[in-house]
């Protein structure tokens, strides 16, 4: 792993701020700020037509955050950040029975899903090693939903590895969603959650168009690096004090869907709304980048909590 010296931590001392707001659904439904609320929201649509990726599993709430930033950065100015290395990642494939309609995803499309990965972190350091890949038959696990017993007991007989180690579930979740992750400040507590959960056709070539190239995955990993939204805090956004605590993904008044080239729903602020990011929700086609502040951001979140 590469690791950062003390003479250049100031470049990110500035993203160690207090007041984030969560990983919330659009910020101008007033929905409560959790992944549950993007469930909820979704429930009504037909499971081919997902409505959004998803949010981090365990929310800090609002007294915690603080809390967690101020962690984050005093780890961080002892003197070294960890700035990238290779992720082990732990594929768990569940189905309902063989063939790809039933969730039985072939070796093929997640090495695709991996490749995907990787050239989308490729500009921070960070890279992921596919080390396993094990299926599941279990009809309840295949439909299990964000927050439920099915996806506690699957978790809970299926992960594998540290906290620097990423699992990913593939199944046919419910609710509408592409798919929910943790967040790195929630391993401590509950470290057999930690992970991300997808829905199995979002992987490359798969059926839920527009969201069949595998970003879904690259947006999930991206929270359990440590990632907000993009629209986290609307126009509200303050620098790095609000909003995703980046200060170079400029504000966004929603979360962005399609491709919407041009799109400025912060018109009173400087930049465009960054709907080629990944941690926004516009379609597989359109996002491709992360920020240098998105890039710092998930260097300090890994050496404070996953290193």
């Amino acid at each position: 792993m590469r690791v950062r010296s003390s003479s250049k931590l100031l470049a990110f001392s500035f993203l160690a701020t207090v007041g984030v707001a969560g990983c919330a659904a659009e910020p101008d439904t007033g929905a409560d700020s959790t992944g549950a609320d993007d469930t909820a929201a979704a429930a009504a649509a037909p499971e081919s037509a997902p409505l959004r990726r998803g949010c981090g599993t365990i929310e800090p709430t609002e007294s915690q955050k603080d809390a967690i930033e101020q962690y984050v950065s005093s780890h961080v100015q002892q003197g070294y950040a960890v700035t990238g290395g290779t992720i082990p990642v732990y594929w768990h494939v569940i189905n309902q029975g063989a063939g790809i309609a039933n969730g039985d995803i072939p070796a093929s499309q997640i090495t695709d899903s991996i490749n995907v990965l990787n050239a989308a972190y490729a500009s921070t350091g960070w890279q992921f090693n596919l080390v396993s890949t094990d299926r599941t038959t279990n009809a309840a696990w295949y439909t299990m939903g964000y927050g439920t017993a099915a996806e506690t007991q699957a978790k809970t007989a299926l992960r594998l590895g540290g906290k620097n180690a990423l699992n990913v579930y593939s199944a046919n979740i419910g609710g509408g969603l592409l798919g929910w992750a943790t967040f790195p400040s929630s391993y401590a507590s509950r470290p057999s959650d930690d992970g991300v959960v997808i829905l199995y056709s979002s992987v490359p070539g798969g059926t839920a168009v527009p969201y069949n190239e595998g970003d879904t995955l690259t947006h999930e990993a991206g929270h359990w690096l440590g990632l907000y939204h993009t629209f986290q805090g609307g126009c509200a956004k303050n620098g790095t004090s609000g909003g995703d605590l980046v200060a170079d993904t400029p504000a966004e008044k929603s979360s962005a869907f399609g491709c919407p080239v041009g799109r400025d729903t912060c018109a009173t602020i400087a930049g465009l709304d960054p709907i080629l990011n990944f941690m926004d929700y516009t379609d597989d086609n359109c996002m491709n980048q992360f920020s240098p502040g998105q890039d710092a951001r998930i260097d300090a979140q890994f050496t404070a909590y996953r290193n």
